[in-house]
């Protein structure tokens, strides 16, 4: 393991590669008709097929991934192709300035960064320590950026436009990801898309939660809070603040909770059946007879230790965990010794 100070802020490190985000590409990748294509402000369009891309001279290129979930994993060595080599091909033109890379996905992914940035930074690559990269890790090509939060290293990479102007990406435009993502400043959400104090009015006084569906509620104290109906099915309330909630036998199955702070909350008896709660912090909550089923964990705390040596733990009797994913190896070990069974 790596020393502390090794660490961007807010991060654990761990030792494997939890998946994150979407896990399988969509059904239509099929390598025979796979492509890369690189379009935009170029002035040789390109198009590769898989079997072309990997005649490229390929290299090795190790870095440290940073996860906006908050978990680290230090000292991966990928193989593939720099950008740098593949743009020289294309010849970006003068007045291009960014670079978006666009994805084989139901949901559209894509990201973009400075192209100055991108072409000292970015890889696309197909292997991990050797072995190629898994579906769910981004088969049969993704990009990896160093220096930045993962999410601006995508998966399953079919499209690099060069651009004049910048475009947000699936994650920035649609759940306020900052777009600079440096992990070094903690730049996981655009702050300044905070939710207001009027919106978490409304949402305190709501009784009826389908609207926030799509609707992404940011950073909102709703300390003390107790929800006037238990159906919060689906809600996303990203970044907020629960502490001393009373969430008591709230129905939360496929809701966004990401980086939600539970210190403190009445979680009893609540459903997070397909729940997104990575970088969720359940530390001191209350967890009795919760159900935590097929939900993204990825850095999720049921504990943590003060400077001063003190443990703070979540209660975890009766607590139902299925098929956790992304959970991280000293969280995993707290339940195991406190009776919870995974299954």
């Amino acid at each position: 393991m790596k020393n502390d100070s090794h660490l961007p802020p807010g991060q654990t490190e761990t030792r494997k590669f939890p998946v994150v985000g979407e896990r399988l590409p969509p059904a239509t990748l099929d390598l025979v008709t796979w492509q890369l294509s690189i379009t935009g402000s170029v002035t040789q369009p390109l198009h590769f097929s898989i079997a072309e891309f990997m005649a490229l001279p390929q290299q090795d290129f190790t870095m440290d991934i940073h996860c906006v979930t908050s978990w680290s994993l230090f000292g991966q060595t990928f193989t593939g192709v720099p950008l740098r080599t593949i743009l020289s091909k294309a010849q970006p033109d003068s007045d291009a300035s960014f670079i978006r890379f666009i994805a084989y996905s139901d949901r559209k992914h894509d990201t973009s960064l400075p192209l100055e940035y991108a072409l000292e930074n970015c890889w696309l690559v197909h292997s991990i320590n050797g072995d190629a990269l898994t579906p769910a890790h981004g088969a049969p090509l993704r990009v990896v950026t160093q220096g930045k939060y993962f999410y601006k290293s995508l998966k399953w990479v079919r499209e690099i436009q060069l651009l004049m102007a910048d475009k947000l990406g699936y994650w920035e435009a649609n759940s306020a990801y900052h777009n600079e993502a440096d992990p070094w400043l903690e730049q996981r959400y655009d702050h300044s898309l905070k939710t207001s104090a009027a919106e978490v009015a409304a949402l305190k006084a709501a009784t009826d939660f389908s609207g926030y569906q799509d609707q992404v509620i940011l950073s909102a104290n709703l300390a003390n809070w107790r929800p006037q109906s238990l159906d919060l099915r689906g809600v996303q309330l990203k970044a907020c603040n629960f502490r001393n909630a009373n969430l008591e036998n709230i129905d939360f199955r496929g809701a966004n909770l990401t980086f939600g702070d539970f210190g403190r909350a009445n979680c009893r008896n609540v459903d997070f059946t397909n729940a997104d709660l990575e970088g969720a912090d359940f530390s001191g909550a209350d967890l009795t007879n919760a159900t935590i089923v097929d939900a993204a964990l990825s850095a999720t705390k049921f504990f943590r230790d003060t400077k001063s040596g003190k443990r703070i733990a979540a209660k975890v009797t009766g607590l139902t965990l299925k098929n956790p994913h992304g959970l991280l190896e000293s969280q995993a070990d707290f339940l195991r010794e406190n009776n919870v069974k995974f299954v």
